[in-house]
């Protein structure tokens, strides 16, 4: 779990999102991205962090980010909570779990004293050139475009 670290060579990844798109990274060269994990839609935490990045979003586009949210949810359960808020960017659909394996963010959790496996919320910031510049692990769901402006020194 969380083996990249800043620095290194963003996994590629291929997946399909909520209108069953085919989202590639290594069609983005040249391009920043902001990659970001959450564990489901329409729970609590998530819908408030991805409202987060869709009231930001045109703040992001100014800066040159293409925002990507990700989670082992389908392509149908993201078009539903893509459509009910409104959200401008791709979620890709990682029900093999392949993506978020590939980016270490898949492992054991603890809730309510119970043990589980699930998605670790993380979001990743991947430059032009394909190489992870930033990582948040912490990530605060109601501010998470203030946290990252404020990592990345834009703030």
């Amino acid at each position: 779990m969380f083996h990249l670290k800043e620095g290194d060579k963003a996994p590629d990844f291929t997946g399909l999102d909520q209108d069953e798109q085919t989202i590639q990274l290594k069609d983005l060269k040249g391009k920043k991205v902001i990659l970001y994990f959450y564990p489901k839609d329409d729970t609590p935490g998530c819908t408030k962090e991805a409202c987060n990045f869709r009231d930001n979003h045109k703040k992001w586009q100014e800066l040159g980010y293409e925002v990507i949210g990700v989670s082992p949810d389908t392509t149908a359960k993201h078009n539903k909570f893509a459509f009910k808020y409104d959200l401008p960017f791709p979620l890709i659909a990682d029900t093999e779990k392949k993506i978020i394996n590939d980016y270490g963010v898949w492992g054991p959790k603890k809730f309510m004293g119970k043990t589980y496996d699930g998605v670790h919320r993380s979001t990743y910031v991947i430059n032009e050139k394909g190489i992870i510049e930033k990582i948040i692990t912490k990530v605060k769901t109601n501010e998470s475009t203030e946290q990252l402006l404020q990592v990345m020194g834009l703030q």
